[in-house]
């Protein structure tokens, strides 16, 4: 059961690998929009009115696109549409809609709130706070101590219907399932849910009413927007901290709060959206994110399609081996993918201040805009690393490893065994090695300098090979070779790094081992 889960989850994953995640972000919120105007029509959904949608949906968008547009074009960074637009529609869903004066003015308010957060409330370079919720969070509190009677808007989160529940939970899936963040926000909706409960039992113990667990969880899970706040809001990759283990910190913390707002000097409470912020503030005391700049030193190609960079790094960067980073790449009309790329580490953590990144070019006929300028980069040009993040990391001790690499997912693999050869720690590790030809097996002499066993799994047989390594004769890599090639695999740790079709290929095999480790090529 767990291994065809397994292969099913990495077939979707490479499906959805082919969009970028802002996005499939935003066709999943723009199709829970009409899916709304549509139940709004039909008077499934009573509050709002079909107008009210359309009218609020307008006002957010244009006054978050011009906010956007203005400060990028200020701070000379590219504007993103459509992060302007899943900014909007999120705040949508939050917040009241109306189309009265006073309402098109708080809605204008807390977009334009949320879109300059990103600017100001930012730590070198990258926001802080979820921009819809500080938006909305903002506009809520001046509302609740009057100093703004004038506004026409407050938090309702209205998305938080029963008729919306469905849509929200499906669509939110295919969001998580892209960005593996599927248990992290199934952490913090059962945290939620359970303590929405536990109040709603003392309340009714307060005064005096009667309260059965099915109308409980009923009202937990279809009434509130758990679903919501945790698969669009809490699951943003920019606001997360960098560990999983982090992670479900800051997803119980924004449960509870959820779950049981506390009041606050009777005016207001911490659910919900201020919730998310306090979230926000934990995972940035857990990262502290900051943007390390990274000097390039040089750039070679270490098979015919790959290009490894040398850079040289400049401030405070910390990082595990198997961990990966995001660097950030500015310039002109950049496409839907944005301006910033996850790469794996290829250094090791003892190599720094040097750092080492390598990439594939991919395709040649239709670069992508950030291929091209990174691709454009000059030696001695200063780029930023805005995060490190990954729990792709050797577990501890000395129990033995199985790495399973496909092409440039060796690049982890290389950082952990050169960080085990300059930390002089020996571990029994066998790395089988995947690759469309002999020529794209990078990091030949890297990977032969620390003597652990290759098994090569290429069409033609490579020449030369260490003595240590071994071809597979030309078979093509499955759950039964590898289970053939890999002896005792049930007492290794297992690792893959590659794409979802070849770790749903190899699930079968992989699930014997003591425990798997993934890192699937779906980026961000």
């Amino acid at each position: 059961m767990t291994t065809s889960f397994t292969a099913f989850r990495q077939q979707v994953l490479a499906r959805l690998g082919s969009l970028s995640m802002y996005r499939l972000v935003l066709t999943a919120l723009a199709t829970l929009a009409v899916i709304a105007l549509a139940l709004s029509a039909l008077g499934v959904i009573v509050s709002p009115t079909p107008w009210e949608i359309l009218v609020s949906f307008v006002v957010l968008t244009v006054v978050i696109s011009v906010v956007d547009a203005v400060a990028q074009r200020i701070l000379r960074l590219p504007w993103r549409v459509e992060s302007s637009l899943v900014t909007a529609l999120i705040l949508l869903f939050v917040l009241r809609p109306g189309y009265e004066p006073a309402a098109i003015l708080g809605l204008a308010l807390a977009g334009a709130l949320a879109s300059l957060s990103k600017y100001i409330i930012a730590w070198r370079g990258r926001h802080i706070f979820n921009p819809a919720a500080f938006g909305a969070a903002v506009v809520s509190i001046l509302g609740a101590f009057g100093a703004l009677e004038w506004l026409g808007t407050s938090s309702s989160w209205w998305i938080g219907t029963p008729s919306m529940a469905l849509p929200v939970a499906l669509l939110g899936l295919v969001v998580l399932w892209r960005t593996e963040k599927v248990r992290v926000v199934l952490v913090f909706v059962v945290i939620a849910v359970a303590t929405a409960v536990v109040r709603q039992f003392v309340q009714a113990q307060q005064f005096g009413l009667d309260v059965d667990l099915g109308t409980a969880l009923s009202f937990a899970v279809l009434q509130t927007p758990f679903l919501f706040l945790g698969a669009f809001m809490l699951s943003e990759p920019l606001t997360l901290p960098p560990r999983r283990w982090q992670q479900f910190w800051v997803a119980g913390a924004v449960g509870v709060l959820s779950g049981w707002p506390i009041s606050v000097a009777g005016l207001f409470t911490l659910g919900q959206e201020r919730a998310l912020l306090i979230g926000n503030l934990i995972a940035f005391a857990f990262a502290l994110r900051g943007s390390v700049r990274l000097t390039l030193r040089g750039r070679a190609f270490i098979t015919p399609t790959v290009q490894e960079l040398t850079f040289e790094a400049r401030g405070k960067l910390r990082f595990l081996a198997g961990q990966y980073l995001e660097l950030d790449v500015p310039h002109r009309r950049p496409d839907a993918r944005g301006t910033r790329r996850e790469f794996s580490i290829v250094s090791a953590p003892a190599d720094l201040p040097t750092l080492r990144i390598a990439y594939k070019n991919g395709d040649q006929k239709h670069p992508s805009s950030y291929k091209l300028a990174l691709a454009a980069a000059e030696p001695e040009a200063t780029l930023a690393v805005t995060g490190t993040w990954g729990d792709f990391l050797l577990p501890r001790g000395q129990a033995p490893v199985l790495m399973v690499a496909a092409g440039i997912g060796v690049t982890p693999f290389v950082s952990q065994l050169r960080q085990l050869q300059l930390t002089g720690q020996t571990r029994d590790v066998v790395l089988v090695y995947v690759a469309s030809d002999p020529a794209e097996l990078a990091f030949r002499d890297e990977l032969e300098a620390t003597g652990v066993p290759v098994i090569v799994f290429t069409r033609d047989e490579p020449a030369a090979l260490p003595p240590h390594w071994s071809w597979a004769h030309g078979v093509r890599l499955d759950a039964e070779h590898l289970e053939r090639v890999v002896a005792d695999l049930p007492t290794r740790h297992a690792f893959i790094s590659g794409p979802p079709r070849l770790i749903a290929d190899l699930a079968p095999a992989l699930h014997k081992a003591r425990s798997l480790t993934t890192d699937a090529f779906a980026g961000y």
